[in-house]
């Protein structure tokens, strides 16, 4: 119940801060916004680069821990 008082939140002021945007913003130089390009709920997000083996190994190259 909580968590859908936060998304009732999020996307009111989110429409808010959309419209806002789009008023004052530059429809040349910016790509065309959206209210869900304003909450945290809109859409999911990049969660960053799977780890992999490869990955880590790639990590451990360019971050030695030796002498630490």
């Amino acid at each position: 119940m909580a968590d859908a008082h936060l998304r009732a939140v999020w996307a009111k002021h989110g429409e808010l801060m959309w419209m806002l945007a789009v008023t004052h913003g530059d429809p040349k130089k910016t790509r065309s916004l959206r209210p869900e390009d304003f909450t945290p709920y809109g859409k999911k997000r990049n969660q960053g680069v799977l780890l992999t083996r490869d990955n880590i190994d790639l990590l451990k190259s360019v971050f030695p821990t030796q002498g630490v």
